[in-house]
């Protein structure tokens, strides 16, 4: 049932030959990791809007020089991402750079905030794609929380399909959500242009605004510069890219920088032009579609196409998350069971973790989008300042030709992002505390999860000093419950693998204890039994306690003592919570506790 459900949902699987099959093309590619980016044109200017209505809407007009100010932001990050594709072409992007050039816990902080920002990415892109859903059908409302788990678990099941497979359905909402945003502000700007939208729907430009400070617009500032996450996708995901990738890489990168600063900057304008205010049952850009277009098929195809876009923007997290994952688990960080190819060939134990703490997010926050923007903000604001510095590092100690130019690219995006966190950080502090909390507490993680990896390698590796003994003999414990096939076989089995076999039966009387001893020595005599009266009615601990005994005994002689669990198998697999489970119980505790080989010797029923 389970493997015919797998099928049917994820695919069956590919052989690991065909991985060069699946690689991106730019098209593909710029689908798969650019949605995260221009998704955020849905919702980074409204996010400007809401700070500065805070004074009124004669403040709107700071949003023009405040869209500026995130364009060249934007031109500074795809200049410098664009540079570290080049200088890191096997990916990691923020990670490798901040390890590589500015230590170890500076790396891990970057990769730390990452793995975080990539879960936040999949529950923002969720709620923010539920909300747009909702503005077009306001019944919906109640339903947000179920509506955004569905989406993460459809985009999961997308992505356990294979990466391929989920870029080329990814591809048509993509692209057309951007024709449905250029119709927009084509037809928008027409509008403007022929005078059918009048100038007196906003407040003119230029004039100081009562209550507007230094303060408020960096704030704005930085609260637009949500529209930037996602930029750093692409150098974490070089891997994917056929060859030559980071060619193919860097020409991604530049033409989602393109398509992002036009549509950020039109949707912008418009809001603008058109007067529009933030409005909590209505985005910002339903109203801007609704002005241009009214209720028509072309407002619901803006609509649909940014809902689409912003569910599947998750798709960024999916597609970035599992890298980075392989990179920290490489550099034993994380567990090794994230470099582990799945069927499809994804890493799909990435995949499965980032669903599930995304879905725990989106339930903890209740959808609510404006609640996790400010944390996504500064998860993704870190790895960019630590990332452009740790570029700065890299070319005053290499100066390759051109270094200079170089340099003053990253130095500019260095202190613009670090501005941005430093006022994330003041402005909006209540809302990003837990940064303080979590960055500390995954960091330390990393760290003890790499010193066990470390004591095991070091137990592992083997020592041309050190003589290990060699094995003169095995005895072989049997636990029993009784005389039966099941007990039969085992023992067989037993005496075929050990110099010495005892069998073991805990009563929980004195009556059940000699009736087993007299059964014993007409049925197996020549197999020695030893018995014991368990008072509390435990199984384990007798057990236990003997075999420490005869591990004692053995150890003086080399013998390696061997505990031979036997276990029935019923034909169903629901048949199993109709019996004792004290096998499994016992397994665990022996494996846990004693230096032991503890096997099972299986009897599988037939009906």
């Amino acid at each position: 049932m389970y493997t015919t459900l797998k099928r049917l949902l994820i695919g069956k699987p590919l052989k690991t030959n065909a991985l060069s099959e699946h690689k991106l093309s730019k098209r593909k590619a710029l689908a798969i990791l650019s949605s995260d980016a221009l998704s955020s044109v849905a919702y980074g200017p409204e996010q400007v809007l809401i700070v500065l209505a805070t004074v009124g809407a004669a403040a709107y007009w700071y949003s023009i020089p405040i869209a500026v100010g995130i364009l060249i932001l934007l031109i500074a990050l795809i200049l410098s991402y664009r540079q570290i594709i080049y200088a890191y072409p096997h990916g990691g992007g923020a990670y490798i750079v901040s390890r590589n050039n500015l230590g170890e816990t500076t790396g891990l902080v970057a990769g730390g905030s990452l793995l975080v920002d990539y879960i936040l990415t999949v529950a923002v892109s969720i709620s923010a794609g539920t909300d747009a859903i909702t503005s077009a059908f306001p019944s919906l409302h109640a339903h947000s929380v179920l509506i955004s788990i569905l989406l993460v678990l459809f985009i999961t099941i997308l992505n356990l399909r294979g990466l391929s497979e989920s870029a080329t359905v990814l591809s048509y909402p993509v692209y057309l959500f951007v024709l449905a945003l250029f119709i927009l502000i084509a037809v928008g700007i027409q509008k403007v242009a022929t005078g059918q939208i009048p100038a007196t729907a906003h407040e003119p430009m230029g004039h100081w605004v009562d209550g507007v400070s230094m303060f408020l617009l960096l704030k704005a500032f930085t609260s637009g510069c949500s529209a930037l996450t996602g930029v750093e996708a692409v150098s974490n995901a070089i891997p994917n890219f056929k060859d030559p990738a980071e060619k193919n890489a860097a020409r991604t990168l530049m033409m989602m920088g393109v398509l992002l600063g036009i549509l950020f900057s039109g949707i912008t304008f418009l809001a603008y032009w058109y007067g529009i205010s933030p409005k909590a049952d209505e985005t910002v850009v339903s109203q801007i579609a609704d002005e241009t277009f009214g209720r028509t098929p072309l407002y619901y195809f803006v609509q649909g196409t940014t809902a689409l876009i912003l569910v599947l923007a998750a798709n960024t997290g999916f597609s970035a998350f599992p890298l980075l994952a392989v990179n920290l688990a490489t550099d034993k960080y994380l567990p090794r069971m994230f470099t582990i190819r799945g069927d499809r060939l994804g890493y799909s134990n990435g995949i499965l973790f980032l669903s599930i703490a995304s879905m725990i997010l989106i339930i903890a926050f209740k959808g609510k989008t404006e609640n996790l923007i400010p944390l996504y903000a500064v998860g993704v604001f870190i790895p960019f300042t630590l990332s452009q510095t740790g570029m700065i590092v890299k070319w005053i100690r290499e100066k390759p030709k051109g270094w200079q130019w170089k340099l003053v690219t990253n130095f500019v995006g260095a202190f613009i992002t670090f501005t941005v966190v430093l006022t994330l950080f003041i402005t909006k502090f209540t809302h990003v505390w837990a940064v303080f909390v979590f960055l500390p507490v995954i960091i330390t993680m990393f760290y003890k999860i790499k010193h066990h990896y470390i004591n095991v390698g070091e137990q592992l590796r083997i020592n041309p000093d050190e003589q290990t003994p060699p094995i003169a003999g095995n005895v072989v414990i049997v636990p029993v419950a009784g005389i039966t096939k099941v007990v039969e076989n085992s023992l067989k089995y037993a005496q075929s693998i050990g110099d010495y076999v005892i069998a073991v039966y805990v009563a929980f009387d004195r009556e059940s204890e000699e009736a087993m001893q007299e059964k014993w020595k007409e049925w197996q005599p020549d197999v020695r039994l030893l018995t014991f009266v368990s008072q509390y009615r435990s199984l384990v601990h007798p057990i236990g306690r003997l075999v420490d005994f005869i591990e004692d005994k053995a150890e003086d002689h080399n013998y390696q003592v061997t505990v031979l669990i036997p276990q029935f198998l019923p034909r169903k697999r629901w048949h199993h919570i109709l019996h004792n489970q004290s096998s499994l119980l016992l397994r665990a505790y022996l494996l846990r506790t004693k230096n032991v080989v503890v096997s099972t010797v299986p009897y599988h029923f037939k009906k």
